[in-house]
């Protein structure tokens, strides 16, 4: 019981280590060549607006859909078949 703490600690201190290490490892962008945070903020928030827009279309017109289905049902349930020919 009493080795657990030590044992966490050396855990926690080796996958920092290991961490840092690959951060270090890749190729540096320069700035100037990287869009700036609100920039990029930006534009995944104007697509992911664009994807919610389509979303809703898609469900609108599936609601519509469904509708005139039982609008169209309740309509023939409502009346006999040989007034609807």
């Amino acid at each position: 019981m009493m080795a657990a703490p030590p044992l966490c600690l050396f855990v926690l201190l080796t996958a920092a280590l290991l961490t840092e290490a690959s951060s270090d490892s890749g190729t540096v962008i320069p700035a100037e060549s990287r869009p700036c945070v609100d920039c990029h903020a930006f534009e995944f928030m104007q697509r992911a607006l664009q994807d919610l827009k389509r979303t809703a279309n898609n469900l609108n017109t599936r609601t519509d859909d469904l509708l005139l289905r039982v609008e169209k049902r309740a309509l023939c349930d409502c009346l006999p078949f040989n007034l609807l020919a």
